[in-house]
């Protein structure tokens, strides 16, 4: 079940954006706003004051040093997120998504069986333990699709003659793109760094495991929520364009449907990193990169973006996606055989 949570986690937020493409009047700072805002703040905040009994008594039982590892992580992912957007328009997505996930699986995957988590992912298996060995395998062949994609979305957009030449800041923007890489894993780091303490203090004061775990996001996501609705609250006033919000309720309530995609990700994302056990923060990290690409390029065939495109664009996509199936099957096999005890083959 765990494993199942973290990959629908991983689906949704690769294709939660979805509303996006039904947008007319808003652009990205609107549902950015709104979809950050609503997904990472008030719906979880909702959720933990509504569900979380004697919640300002548990607060103040919680230690510092934790929530501000966690937001600080966080505040890496927001910084990631603005970066992100950046090199979207100057490397194009094809190289900086192969960039960003390639760099974010092998480091989310490894990070945590090196430097360990709290609570239960403290008892992760060592990084050259059998278990560990099989999930790095995973991440290598995960790591190897994501070239694939790389490639692949470079030449559908070639074949729409969409590609960018004779840029002279391509250095600065593959750095900005690796720092991006390495700032995103701080997602599911602040949750993996933060839990045990949290989820402790709330449950003592009569949360549920479920209320607990959600809770646990909306502390831990606050510094990455700030520099994110903070950067769309920037470019609204820069561009002039607040009084869009007021233009168009239904296109307002497309972009809460977007935040509440982000909130359902997280959501199921925790209690399934939780229940997959000590490999959790490990494995749990990458299955939902994979499943977070796998679940993107599925809505962009479903939406058209593939349509006319076909030859070794298509047949390279199609293996990237395979390759990725094959990725999430070896890390779920490492944390079957840490959970059972059982050492895979050589």
């Amino acid at each position: 079940m765990g494993i199942v949570e973290v990959v629908l986690a991983g689906l949704i937020s690769g294709s939660g954006a979805w509303p996006m493409k039904l947008l007319r009047r808003y652009r990205f700072e609107h549902w950015w706003f709104v979809g950050t805002l609503s997904g990472l703040v008030v719906f979880p905040w909702l959720v933990t004051v509504v569900f979380c009994p004697h919640l300002a008594v548990a607060l103040n039982s919680i230690a510092w040093p934790p929530l501000c590892k966690a937001n600080a992580w966080a505040i890496g992912w927001g910084v990631a997120s603005v970066m992100c957007g950046l090199c979207y328009v100057r490397l194009g997505l094809a190289l900086t998504t192969a960039v960003l996930s390639g760099l974010g699986i092998c480091l989310g995957v490894t990070i945590p069986l090196v430097f360990k988590g709290s609570g239960v992912f403290q008892q992760a298996p060592p990084l050259l333990s059998p278990a560990g060995r099989l999930i790095c395998i995973g991440a290598a062949v995960a790591v190897l699709a994501v070239i694939y994609a790389g490639v692949a979305g470079y030449g559908r957009e070639q074949a729409r003659g969409r590609t960018r030449t004779g840029s002279n800041r391509f250095a600065i923007s593959l750095m900005l793109a690796l720092l991006a890489g390495v700032l995103s894993c701080g997602y599911t780091f602040s949750f993996v760094y933060s839990q045990g303490p949290v989820i402790s203090a709330l449950k003592a004061q009569g949360a549920s495991e479920v209320a607990a775990s959600f809770a646990v996001w909306a502390l831990a996501l606050a510094g990455g929520a700030l520099v994110s609705v903070g950067y769309a609250a920037w470019r609204l006033t820069g561009n002039k364009s607040w009084g869009v919000f007021l233009e168009s309720p239904k296109e307002f309530g497309l972009a809460l449907v977007i935040g509440l995609n982000i909130s359902v990700s997280i959501a199921l994302l925790g209690s399934g990193m939780l229940l997959m056990g000590a490999m959790g923060g490990s494995v749990g990290t990458g299955l939902q990169q994979i499943a977070w690409m796998l679940g993107g390029q599925a809505a962009g065939f479903l939406s058209g973006e593939w349509r006319g495109v076909n030859g070794r664009p298509r047949k390279w996509m199609l293996t990237a996606m395979g390759l990725l199936m094959l990725a999430a099957l070896l890390m779920a096999g490492g944390n079957f055989f840490a959970r059972s005890g059982v050492a895979p083959s050589p």
